[in-house]
């Protein structure tokens, strides 16, 4: 008794009821939906039925409304495994593409953010003028924006990584800015007078202090950036026509009623995403850890 009562205190035990609740409402919502498919497709041919029947053939539709999670396993591994690396057919082929995109987005929207983070904290007139721009700016649908950039950048000749790679930056610029304007805002008053009185420099200020006090708000903020980044680049192959990458992908799955593949696609996604914010998650736990931070 004593054991299973530590069991159910678990993190994973709480963790795997969760998922196993997922699955069986997702399995029970694929019967209800490909089963309503099934019932049209014979009522219009014609052809008897029984629900025993439809249950069983429920989950091994070709093209369903709702792929259940063995389907979407199985396009993942004949996707990955199956295909060579070059092969359009490939999801690794289409997962470096985007991953590509994504972190020169990041790159260069981490470098946008800390730059313009530093001018509002050091000049007030930046900071009165320049502020509710930034904030604005996100204000504007990205799907208005991804056609525009790629149009007005291939005017002058401009394709590719870039403009993707533009769309991206755009959404990961901003969690940077505000995350490194309170960081640079959160050194200790104290120290800032200490530091004063041995008549340090501005530049001594900045890289003695404020960039130490900042750096666990940078950290914060690059991971909500890198995951920005990652929706930037996928949205800016939906409407720009891509060959290859993960929203190439959901395109063309769409386009054919290919569902299993459009889920495998957001599987992908999904694990890219999690790996590229742990790999953030890894960098802050070493950086700090050298500060002699307590993790």
């Amino acid at each position: 008794m004593q054991r299973l009562k530590s069991l159910t205190q678990h993190t994973g035990f709480a963790v795997a009821v969760v998922v196993l609740a997922l699955l069986i409402v997702w399995y029970l919502a694929a019967l209800w939906m490909n089963g309503q498919q099934l019932i049209m497709t014979l009522e219009r041919t014609q052809q008897p039925w029984t629900y025993l029947e439809i249950a069983r053939n429920a989950y091994g539709i070709a093209r369903p409304p709702l792929p259940v999670p063995h389907q979407i396993a199985i396009e993942l591994y004949n996707s990955i495994v199956n295909q060579p690396i070059t092969s359009r057919r490939s999801l690794l082929y289409h997962t470096i593409i985007t991953l590509n995109s994504t972190l020169l987005g990041f790159a260069m929207g981490s470098i946008l953010g800390i730059l313009i983070a530093v001018g509002i904290v050091h000049n007030r007139t930046l900071n009165a003028s320049l502020m509710p721009w930034v904030i604005a700016s996100q204000t504007v649908p990205i799907l208005a924006i991804a056609p525009i950039i790629v149009v007005v950048l291939g005017s002058i000749n401009i394709t590719g990584i870039l403009p993707k790679a533009m769309i991206s930056m755009y959404l990961s610029f901003f969690p940077v800015t505000i995350g490194m304007v309170k960081g640079l805002r959160s050194a200790d008053k104290l120290h800032m007078e200490l530091m004063m009185t041995y008549n340090a420099s501005a530049q001594q200020m900045f890289w003695k202090l404020r960039w130490f006090s900042a750096q666990p708000y940078l950290f914060a903020s690059l991971k909500i950036a890198i995951s920005a980044a990652l929706v930037g680049a996928i949205v800016a192959e939906l409407p720009t026509g891509a060959q290859g990458g993960l929203g190439a992908r959901l395109l063309s799955g769409s386009y054919y009623g290919q569902t299993i593949q459009i889920w495998a696609a957001l599987i992908m996604s999904a694990l890219l995403g999690w790996f590229l914010i742990t790999l953030v998650g890894l960098a802050e736990r070493w950086i700090l850890k050298r500060r002699g931070a307590v993790l």
